[in-house]
């Protein structure tokens, strides 16, 4: 006879259960060893009796051995070590249950954010540090985390690439925390609409045959957002005045160029060093090269160089 183990997702809303995971409750006694189970509410209102027992898995195994019986694993994962020692116990035995997992509810992607979003809740709530904090203080968390993003890929270092998303995606929710008047809802219902109003060529009806009309549609679709609210358009809209130099002014440029704005624009801007600067930017621009990225990599080069002058003076 088999031990059917059902296996649930706090992530999911509680009741939310696949077809097989309510089958399996009439195919036996069910037991639990949570008797504050988020599911127990919503198998009472279906007529499924639930037996809540102290986790015993010598006693589970050998019941099972008797009969079908169903386990209801607990939602939060700390059945774990119960579920170990299950398999121990059955093994142990002559004449072993088959133990089958059914999946009661799945995890879709992207749901782990929601531990994120529960962990942070807590940490605003209990933590001195983190509920001492506003937008303004977390800004140089903002643009470290930002920045160490920017050397695990420049470096091709992939898999420290995973935790400093991580850190940077903390730093999104943390704000949304912080914030007055919205949450991480909002702020994700946001990025969606844009991103389906904005690429109608994949939500909607219109085709396009390159990247260059994609990039296009994007542009004439937040012009006409931009309209729409009374504001003047103008093609150096939501250029960030705050990031480097070399990328403000490569990015203030290339947004020039694509709006049609004469090259003559950029000739004597500023004076001294910073015209010089600029006229190099703005010949970087014209050869295809990212001059933020060309002063990282030189930057980078004279820092190895100074190390090993390091080591051969010492």
């Amino acid at each position: 006879m088999p031990l059917i183990v059902v296996t649930t997702s706090p992530r999911v809303a509680p009741g939310l259960l696949s077809h097989q995971a309510w089958r399996a409750f009439g195919s036996g006694p069910v037991l639990t060893g949570s008797e504050d189970h988020p599911q127990l509410p919503y198998l009472a209102e279906a007529g499924v009796e639930v037996t809540v027992v102290a986790p015993d898995a010598g006693r589970l195994v050998r019941e099972a051995a008797g009969g079908t019986v169903v386990w209801l694993a607990d939602g939060g994962g700390s059945d774990e070590e119960f579920m170990r020692a299950v398999g121990h116990a059955a093994i142990a035995l002559d004449e072993p249950p088959v133990i089958e997992v059914v999946p009661g509810s799945y995890d879709l992607p992207g749901a782990r954010v929601l531990d994120l979003v529960a962990v942070m809740d807590r940490l605003r709530a209990e933590c001195p540090w983190d509920r001492g904090q506003t937008h303004e203080t977390l800004v140089p968390y903002l643009l470290e985390e930002a920045y160490e993003v920017l050397e695990t890929i420049e470096q091709g270092d992939y898999p420290a690439l995973r935790e400093e998303l991580g850190d940077l995606l903390l730093q999104v929710v943390f704000h949304a925390k912080v914030a007055e008047g919205f949450d991480m809802d909002d702020v994700a219902a946001g990025i969606v609409d844009k991103l389906v109003r904005r690429h109608p060529h994949v939500f909607g009806s219109v085709r396009v045959d390159s990247a260059a009309e994609v990039n296009d549609n994007w542009e004439a679709i937040k012009a006409a957002e931009r309209a729409a609210k009374g504001e003047r358009p103008s093609a150096l809209d939501g250029v960030p005045l705050g990031q480097p130099a070399l990328s403000l002014a490569a990015q203030l440029l290339r947004r020039a160029e694509r709006a049609g704005a004469p090259e003559s624009l950029a000739s004597a801007v500023g004076q001294g060093v910073g015209r010089e600067l600029f006229d190099l930017v703005s010949r970087a621009q014209r050869a295809g090269i990212d001059p933020e990225a060309e002063l990282r990599a030189a930057a980078r080069s004279y820092r190895e160089r100074v190390h090993a002058w390091e080591i051969h003076e010492a």
